[in-house]
């Protein structure tokens, strides 16, 4: 439940959220934080302590660092004094900021605990970076206790003025809300908790794998919470995002067991709980340090059945890379139609029954790309290809969607793969029929789209995710594909197949 200021500034944060500011805090990439998820989170802190310094770090409205005051001055400890440093940049905002603080201040009056607030009307990046970088908090007694976060989420641009100045830092990140998480776990003592909402998509992928790996060699996680729609994490504002919430502790020492809990939306009453091995959800040995996120029984499942997959592709001699046609770089050398002096062009919309259909009749997509010494490079030799979307379709009921390059369909030389598309290839030429067949039918299979969204926290398929991802070995790819002849069989079908042909004790 809300408490009483917390319930107040929900009125205050609805205020700022309409319309006429709605659209500049999307511009920057944030969006302030409901009541019932401020509470939630201000509620993860766990340490009794004397003197609690809270960083509070793109404070908005300031309803985070007023969570945090009122659950810590409700509990029945140590507590003696609170000093909290907010940092907003946009002026609109300052105004609520300090009425949100001062209500603090009386707050913790009425409980004989000391309030000191300092309020950074100034940019968050360059002060953090400027701190550490002169050593200011080289001192324990100098350090946060404390961090309360929900950062913007914007990327940032790789030629601007922020990316060098974290670049010179040492913070290699692609997204605002990395580099505000990065910045604040390093602003924190020894011992210090930090509480933060970002997006899902840190979990995983390459674009973090620095963050990941420094984070967690700062910071020991306790708690992920898991919002199971996209919608209504920050419904009000529109954002379609996946959003988690993060417990962590400035910490060398991890933990046994970590908690991942889930919900739809910010009603944690009805909540999923699961207490889970610390080295079953970051494995030990990953050097791209994946978070995998086992929300259910059936989740639990899925991780136990994919174990039966050993092989990483490069054993197969397989490799997975991103279509090289970037459509609107090619733009000049696209023809609607194929000609002479043309090859395919294939795009998602190909995709037809587990095959590719070309050309088809499309007002929206080119079907073919000019063969030059300008464009030879984008093209590979004609063979087997597997093919997956990088993007999948709103009615998809799979996120990974596979689809064959049979080159008997489409006898040509050279095809081009839009950039849309991934696909799997051996060492830059096609595949065997029966390993491409077999691949893609492995592919299709719910199994192998269940275990991708445990750790994918987007929606896009990236080849670096497939190439995480582990597989059957040759003979078994070789015999899946004895199953698929003229199309892809219907998703039960492939299912019994995969299970027939892959099931074993382990």
């Amino acid at each position: 439940m809300a408490t009483e200021i917390i319930k107040q500034l929900e009125h205050v944060r609805r205020k700022i959220s309409k319309k006429h500011q709605r659209q500049e805090r999307s511009r920057i990439g944030q969006f302030l934080t409901p009541a019932p998820i401020a509470h939630f989170m201000a509620d993860l802190f766990q340490r009794d302590i004397e003197d609690v310094r809270i960083l509070d770090a793109g404070a908005g409205g300031g309803i985070l660092s007023a969570a945090a005051v009122e659950i810590l001055t409700s509990r029945k400890g140590r507590l003696q004094s609170i000093e909290v440093t907010a940092y907003e940049s946009d002026k609109q905002v300052l105004p609520y900021l300090e009425d949100a603080l001062a209500r603090c201040e009386a707050l913790c009056d009425e409980s004989g605990i000391k309030f000191h607030s300092n309020i950074r009307g100034k940019d968050f990046i360059t002060d953090g970076v400027f701190l550490s970088e002169e050593g200011l908090f080289s001192g324990d007694g100098d350090r946060y206790t404390h961090a309360i976060l929900n950062p913007p989420y914007k990327k940032i641009n790789s030629q601007c003025k922020m990316r060098r100045l974290l670049d010179s830092a040492g913070i290699e990140v692609s997204n605002l809300y990395a580099a505000f998480v990065w910045l604040a776990a390093r602003m924190l003592e020894s011992g210090g908790e930090m509480v933060a909402i970002t997006p899902r998509s840190f979990c995983n992928g390459p674009y973090f794998r620095r963050f990941r790996l420094d984070l967690l060699k700062m910071m020991a996680l306790q708690r992920i919470h898991v919002f199971e729609s996209r919608k209504k994490a920050f419904r009000e504002d529109n954002v379609l995002q996946e959003n988690v919430i993060f417990h962590a502790i400035r910490t060398k020492h991890t933990p046994l067991y970590l908690t991942i809990s889930s919900s739809e939306d910010d009603d944690f009453h009805k909540m999923n709980i699961r207490r889970m091995p610390y080295q079953r959800v970051i494995l030990p040995h990953d050097r791209d340090a994946f978070i995998h996120l086992v929300l259910t029984d059936d989740d639990k499942d899925v991780m136990r059945r994919m174990q039966r997959f050993g092989l990483p592709l490069d054993e197969l001699g397989i490799e997975v890379s991103t279509g090289r046609v970037v459509d609107f770089r090619a733009r000049e050398h696209l023809r609607s139609q194929p000609e002479v002096g043309t090859v395919p062009l294939i795009y998602p919309c190909h995709f037809e029954h587990g095959f590719i259909r070309w050309p088809i009749v499309s007002n929206k997509k080119p079907n073919a790309i000019v063969s030059s010494s300008q464009t030879r490079d984008l093209m590979v030799p004609k063979g087997y290809y597997v093919l997956t979307r990088r993007f999948s379709a709103k009615e998809e009921r799979r996120r990974v969607v596979a689809a064959v390059y049979d080159p008997k369909r489409i006898n040509v030389p050279l095809i081009g793969f839009e950039n849309h598309l991934n696909y799997f290839h051996a060492r830059g030429k096609g595949l065997s029929s029966n390993i491409a067949r077999g691949l893609a039918l492995y592919l299709n299979s719910t199994l192998f789209d269940q275990y991708f969204r445990l750790f994918s926290g987007h929606t896009q398929v990236n080849a670096t995710d497939l190439r995480k991802m582990r597989y059957p070995t040759r003979e078994q790819l070789i015999q899946l594909g004895t199953y698929v002849n003229k199309h892809m069989p219907d998703q039960e079908i492939v299912d019994v197949i995969l299970q027939k042909v892959c099931a074993n004790d382990g």
